[in-house]
């Protein structure tokens, strides 16, 4: 698994945002990425557990990183996300977040992610529906360097494990 580029302030990824999640993914270069992630218990909803919204962001995330894995400046939005809320997901307690590519036809794509806990159990998954980001939109050098997308400092601890 290699170690795929952040940004600077986004807020699931941006490696320099004050309330963002800071998440780290990797991937096998073809269909899948992983991260390991504890949530601070500041992103609660009801106590000792994450709010949905920041569930529903980190399942986002991981579903965007899978279409990056062949080419990680390849930016793609979502057009649907169906989250299945299987049970809570505890703060303070390290997951597993698995985005996997099911199929790719260019200008949309069909991933599946999830959180799994220690023990492996999924607590909550989605199946997302990604669009080609409009060419508007589309990301060019001088805003690839604004955004600050590019690969920081590895860090050991946060490479996830093989399942």
């Amino acid at each position: 698994m290699k170690l795929q580029p952040n940004s600077k302030h986004c807020f699931v990824c941006g490696l320099e945002s004050t309330v963002g999640l800071k998440l780290r993914f990797y991937d096998n270069s073809v269909d899948e990425v992983r991260a390991l992630y504890t949530v601070d218990k500041h992103y609660n909803g009801y106590p000792h557990v994450v709010h949905g919204g920041i569930v529903a962001a980190m399942l986002d995330e991981a579903a965007g990183r899978v279409i990056m894995a062949r080419d990680t400046n390849r930016f793609m939005v979502t057009a649907t996300l169906d989250v299945r809320y299987r049970k809570p997901v505890p703060v303070e307690t390290e997951l597993l977040i698995i985005g996997k590519l099911i199929k790719d036809r260019g200008r949309l794509a069909q991933c599946h992610s999830e959180l799994r806990l220690p023990d492996g159990s999924i607590c909550a998954e989605a199946e997302v529906t990604l669009a080609a980001l409009p060419a508007e939109y589309a990301a060019n050098e001088t805003d690839l360097a604004e955004l600050g997308w590019k690969l920081y400092p590895e860090d050991e601890a946060l490479i996830p494990p093989e399942i």
